[in-house]
């Protein structure tokens, strides 16, 4: 249950996160979309979430390309609509994807892989793999114990 609630912290910060790191300027299309997101998400509106999610991915990978951080965080606040609807298995591959595309951006300690790594974890936990779920929290630890 701990893990669950820190994790849905991350995730509000890792949305949040989204338009305040990476955003430059008036807000954009994926920005607005982003935010979007975010609300449909705090209101449990999982599948309208998906469908502007999706549309948020779209916009990013057209106008950033395809390993861009806003790419990986839009994969990510995909994941986590799937993973609230209990559709891990489109969850998961997402979450990966986003999680290499901020290690090529940022590396491997970067303290952007947070969020992604314990939201792994929490997927990880409610599917019963208690092991990979204890491996990305420990590597989640282990980058914030280098800040």
């Amino acid at each position: 249950m701990k893990l669950k609630i820190m994790a849905a912290c991350f995730v509000a910060l890792f949305l949040f996160s989204a338009s305040t790191v990476f955003g430059e300027g008036p807000a954009t299309e994926w920005e607005a979309l982003t935010s979007e997101v975010m609300k449909l998400y705090g209101s449990g509106d999982y599948t309208k979430g998906v469908e502007v999610a999706k549309h948020a991915l779209q916009v990013a990978e057209k106008n950033d390309g395809p390993d861009h951080p806003n790419v990986a965080l839009s994969l990510g606040n995909l994941a986590e609509l799937y993973e609230a609807q209990k559709e891990y298995a489109k969850a998961e591959p997402l979450f990966k994807q986003s999680l290499e595309i901020l290690e090529k951006a940022f590396g491997q300690d970067s303290p952007f892989l947070v969020p992604t790594l314990l939201n792994m974890a929490s997927l990880y936990n409610n599917i019963g793999r208690e092991e990979d779920a204890h491996r990305m929290m420990e590597r989640a630890n282990k980058i914030q114990g280098k800040k």
